[in-house]
């Protein structure tokens, strides 16, 4: 991907339009923050590998602390240090760096499934076959929703900065609110493919009744409280004096934020597809 991104970096800025004052920024923060894709993998890899061994608890920490260590890197940086978008991208890939090496180290101390010998190391088509369709069709899968809201974007950076601004502050909320929904379809997905494995159809329906129940719930309730609290989420991220802004964001929020049940049914579609081999069906 880094390969791609570094020299088409130009091509794909222009293709979505940002706006010339903000071009330098944009491209900036691009650079900086791809150099820690590497890390971002690391960090989901051994994530639900720990996961997948019912241990949900130690990715949490690593993501806790990740988290943490960025609002403090972004204070530092740009506040203090005055180093602009930079700063906050720097404080993401350091953040991103802790995280994936963090986790990763930790996975090779404690899961002695990861101490490979060479008796281990056998090709096997059938496999690599397995996880080749079932990593391409997951990743196309997942890549869809945000590809579609990259292309969004280069329709919002043509309407200016204040659609531009107001966007951009309102999809970090709508990140924010319906990311407990995705993580439900990750735990369902585990859930799932444990006993389908078992061959337990038994425990896949009850699981299944309560996961579409939870996640219904969860997503009902967060779509209401984002059609009250848009204005309140929006000053969060924006100046109260900047009222076009918060307008066009709260629009945003409140007619997104009406069909959360939709993306939290998809998600745990998702999973279960993901979990049963199938894949490919996502797509």
């Amino acid at each position: 991907i880094c390969i791609l991104i570094y020299p088409l970096a130009d091509v794909i800025l222009h293709a979505l339009r940002i706006p010339s004052k903000l071009y330098a920024m944009t491209r900036s923060y691009t650079l900086i923050v791809f150099s820690g894709i590497l890390f971002v993998f690391f960090y989901n890899f051994n994530a639900y590998l720990f996961r997948s061994m019912g241990n949900s608890s130690t990715p949490l920490v690593w993501l806790a602390v990740s988290s943490l260590l960025n609002i403090v890197l972004d204070i530092l940086f740009v506040t203090e240090f005055q180093m602009g978008v930079q700063g906050a991208a720097l404080a993401t890939v350091i953040s991103q760096a802790l995280s994936g090496i963090g986790i990763t180290v930790h996975a090779f101390l404690r899961l002695n499934i990861l101490h490979l010998q060479k008796t281990d190391l056998k090709w096997n088509s059938t496999r690599m076959k397995q996880i080749i369709i079932s990593d391409c069709s997951t990743g196309i899968q997942q890549s869809v929703m945000n590809f579609g809201i990259l292309m969004i974007q280069g329709l919002v950076n043509s309407f200016g900065p204040v659609i531009m601004a107001a966007f951009a502050a309102a999809v970090k909320i709508d990140t924010i609110a319906y990311m407990p929904a995705q993580e439900f379809g990750n735990a369902y997905s585990l859930f799932i493919s444990q006993n389908y494995g078992a061959d337990k159809q038994d425990r896949i329906r009850k699981g299944t009744a309560i996961a579409f129940r939870l996640s219904s719930l969860f997503c009902l309730s967060v779509s209401v409280l984002i059609f009250l609290y848009a204005g309140n989420l929006m000053k969060i991220f924006v100046s109260s004096s900047n009222t076009d802004i918060i307008s066009a964001g709260i629009s945003y929020l409140r007619i997104e934020g009406s069909m959360y049940i939709g993306i939290g049914i998809l998600f745990l579609w998702y999973g279960y597809f993901r979990a049963i081999d199938l894949p490919q069906i996502s797509l």
